[in-house]
């Protein structure tokens, strides 16, 4: 029965929200899709400068599967150099800690009177 009283200035409030949230959903997708096209654009325009200022070809900046896998041999054996070998021995002791207050849960009860 409520839905009788609404005027037409909340239709109008209703009808404009909607639209804003879809125009700026509408807008951050294409942002969004837009954002990569320009990095690729802006790296492609680089890379010709230098291309042209060195005066190489494209041939030259082509890596072949060979570098590739060179490549990808360096990075495996260097990253595998950095982990220390492990004794891979587990052993358990029982550390003994000091009683102290601040870790005490009787002291962080509160004592309120609670009416019952």
């Amino acid at each position: 029965m409520m839905f009788l009283f609404v005027n037409n200035e909340i239709w109008t409030i209703t009808v404009l929200g909607w639209l804003i949230v879809f125009a700026a959903l509408i807008f951050l997708v294409g942002f969004f899709l837009l954002i990569p096209k320009l990095i690729k654009w802006s790296t492609r325009r680089a890379v010709k400068r230098r291309r042209n200022e060195a005066g190489s070809t494209e041939e030259e900046d082509v890596l072949t599967c060979e570098m590739n896998a060179a490549i990808s041999m360096a990075l495996f054996l260097y990253f595998n150099e950095v982990h220390e070998e492990e004794s891979n021995i587990i052993t358990i002791k029982e550390v003994r800690r000091r009683y102290s207050p601040w870790s005490s849960k009787l002291y962080g009860m509160n004592n309120l009177n609670f009416p019952r």
